[in-house]
């Protein structure tokens, strides 16, 4: 991300969730009466619930997060040795609609959290967009995540990559298509070095970091030996 400046979209489908923008997350059955049964309510249900797969199928997001110090994403994103990225998100907004060509340019969404058994109803809570597309489990809650969204996309001089194991396919499915929107370096205001990095790797990604943004703040992660969290210590 920092050696090549810039984001990963991934297809709504493609997410380590199931129940992630799932249009089972709507309540289809409570269909409003029609003059003579037309169109008939089971059609009307049938309706619904392709619209949002089709939603779904189309949609291309970018997952961020408005914390960097979580326990839990340190430890099941990379085991402490990897690194957080921390975006100005105005200069990122700007930099996506500069190079997209698409249906609907990029915007920001604030996912919320809460159990299934609070599903609107389809047909009479009007659901929007944003309710299939940012609304997760409440075990998720910790990551605070912060969504990017846009529908087919196509950027301009912009990366696209097809996963290594589908290189041998005759057909391969449009929605394993990661798109790769470039940014400018004051999208970048900061990197945070996880607690257990290799020197290596440290050494390389703030050179990486510092080439492409002279002014980017580095962090290195500690553990506080008061508390069971982390603090940041700036090194440059």
């Amino acid at each position: 991300m920092l050696e090549h400046h810039n984001l990963q979209f991934t297809n709504a489908t493609k997410f380590n969730d199931p129940f992630d923008c799932h249009p089972a997350l709507f309540d289809y059955s409570n269909v409003p009466v029609t003059q003579n049964n037309w169109p008939p309510a089971d059609f009307l249900k049938h309706k619904g619930k392709n619209d949002m797969e089709n939603l779904r199928n189309s949609t291309w997001i970018c997952c961020l997060s408005k914390v960097y110090d979580s326990l839990l994403m340190w430890a099941y994103y990379s085991c402490h040795k990897g690194i957080c990225i921390g975006l100005n998100l105005d200069a990122v907004l700007r930099c996506c609609q500069r190079k997209f060509l698409g249906l609907m340019y990029p915007y920001p969404a604030e996912v919320k959290y809460r159990d299934i058994h609070q599903k609107p109803d389809y047909f009479n809570d009007l659901p929007s967009w944003n309710d299939l597309l940012t609304t997760k489990a409440k075990e998720w809650e910790h990551e605070q995540e912060v969504r990017l969204i846009t529908k087919d996309p196509y950027w301009i001089h912009a990366g696209r990559d097809i996963p290594k194991e589908l290189y041998e396919e005759d057909l391969i499915d449009g929605k394993e298509i990661r798109h790769y929107p470039p940014l400018s370096g004051d999208c970048f205001e900061s990197v945070y070095l996880g607690v257990n990095i290799f020197h290596k790797d440290k050494d390389k990604i703030i050179k990486a970091a510092k080439e492409l943004n002279p002014e980017i703040k580095i962090y290195q992660m500690t553990i506080d030996p008061e508390a069971f969290r982390l603090t940041e210590k700036i090194i440059s």
